[in-house]
């Protein structure tokens, strides 16, 4: 006989209806969020698991109803990335926010090596999930197509790199136009040697953050040179590594926009071992607007994203529009905007 943890008997269907006064599908239709019942049976059953403590058996649940109230959040990104890259924290707080309100639960999951989207893509393909939000998807990840195949709903979080990845439902950020905004305040400020660290090149928001820049200095009449041009993966690492190498190579920058503040704070380490003087000598802007943009030294010129809208966002558009089916598709672009500071 099943107990509870205090030793009483655990509440059953059967106690739920009998004290309701109902019979045992009633109890089942209401706990299932059934139409086909009247308001005051559906009153008298919610008072019975209430005063018994009931607690529906999910797995049961599941089967009747095939949904599972659980929605996966996949970082296409190591675990270490996940855990240190403030961006991720502020996806999660505004998905999490959103469940929370619709009483979904989270499960967080990272998949970045080819047997860890095998592992993902036939989890979340058999009937685990009601629906996956994908963020930071790199060009090689197989996951959104591997989801379509399988019908699970999907919401991207980032424009995907390949055109023909199946994207129906979509949350993104003006990459383009935040970078155009960075570079032009550099180029409004006076700086003629505009070097950039961009961001992954398999990456949707690295190509077009990098776009952004080449557009403005073209528009400019400045020219791209491609000595002032290093790319990094959105890690503090690669950021100071990519600034070691723009000093190096002989382009002579007065001015850097990098493509994530996590990378700006590791160019702003080098420049500072280096006795570069930020703004006077060398300009940086980042993109984020992060927690640590305010606490940097200097203080980081940023562009803000709405990181935590675009989480809510994305659920938003999961639970309300993707898995019910309510359009065929859907994308929201996410304006940003220049945040002035001490480092250029």
């Amino acid at each position: 006989m099943a107990k509870s943890g205090d030793g009483r008997r655990r509440p059953t269907l059967e106690m739920v209806a009998e004290r309701a006064g109902v019979g045992r599908g009633t109890v089942s239709r209401v706990i299932n969020g059934s139409a086909q019942v009247s308001p005051r049976t559906r009153e008298a059953v919610h008072n019975a698991i209430a005063e018994l403590g009931y607690s529906p058996n999910q797995a049961a649940r599941t089967l009747v109803t095939r949904r599972t109230d659980t929605i996966a959040l996949v970082v296409s990104e190591p675990r270490d990335l996940l855990f240190t890259d403030p961006f991720f924290a502020d996806i999660i707080r505004g998905v999490s926010s959103v469940l929370h309100e619709r009483d979904l639960q989270l499960m967080l999951t990272t998949a970045r090596t080819e047997s860890e989207h095998k592992r993902i893509g036939d989890y979340l393909g058999g009937s685990h999930v009601d629906g996956a939000l994908l963020v930071s998807m790199h060009r090689d990840d197989p996951l959104p197509t591997r989801l379509a195949e399988a019908g699970v709903p999907v919401v991207h979080g980032g424009r995907p790199h390949s055109p023909t990845e199946p994207t129906p439902y979509l949350v993104d950020i003006d990459n383009v136009g935040g970078a155009r905004l960075a570079t032009r305040h550099l180029v409004d400020a006076g700086r003629r040697r505009v070097a950039t660290i961009t961001g992954p090149m398999d990456m949707n928001a690295g190509l077009e953050r990098l776009r952004g820049y080449q557009e403005i200095l073209v528009e400019a009449g400045l020219g791209v040179d491609e000595r002032l041009v290093v790319q990094g993966d959105f890690t503090a690492e690669s950021g100071a590594e990519a600034m070691e190498r723009l000093l190096d190579a002989g382009g002579e920058p007065d001015a850097v926009f990098v493509a994530s503040d996590l990378m700006a704070l590791g160019a702003l380490r080098v420049l500072r071992q280096r006795e570069i003087r930020v703004p006077d000598e060398v300009a940086v802007v980042g993109f984020d607007d992060s927690i640590m943009a305010q606490h940097s030294e200097p203080s980081l010129t940023t562009i803000h994203q709405p990181t935590v809208r675009m989480g809510q966002e994305m659920a938003r558009l999961l639970v309300d529009v993707a898995i019910p089916g309510g359009a065929e598709a859907e994308t929201v672009v996410l304006d940003t905007h220049l945040v002035m500071r001490d480092s250029g």
